[in-house]
């Protein structure tokens, strides 16, 4: 018999049910997609010229986002309600959109993230 032996007769070890709630994943939970992300995107899609879509699939510590790209590499991203969604999106907007895990993300996004970091030293 070990040390704690004693403490785990009797009863099998309870495990605790998923919960309900779809915005939660384990121990973290998410914040869902709000009116005021579709609305971010809505305006930011409009003011710049040139944009794609990225639609990043559901992890688990984010939900399903839209990322758009401008054609200077210019970039966003919000929670969305679902793939569908984005790509529904994308296309009222005339906008091409892709798979961010099949295709991953321009490499004018990464180019854009060193002009701005070079820039802010």
């Amino acid at each position: 018999m070990g040390l704690f032996d004693r403490f785990r007769r009797g009863r099998a070890p309870r495990m605790s049910r998923p919960s309900g709630d779809t915005t939660r994943t384990g121990s973290t939970s998410v914040r869902a997609s709000s009116s005021a992300d579709a609305k971010h995107l809505n305006e930011w899609v409009v003011q710049r010229r040139g944009v794609e879509g990225f639609v990043e699939p559901r992890t688990a510590v984010n939900d399903v986002t839209l990322l758009l790209v401008a054609h200077d590499g210019e970039w966003t991203r919000r929670r969305v309600p679902s793939a569908k969604w984005a790509h529904d999106f994308c296309n009222h907007h005339r906008v091409p959109s892709y798979d961010a895990a099949v295709v991953g993300v321009p490499q004018r996004m990464r180019e854009w993230n060193r002009r701005q970091k070079s820039r802010d030293t």
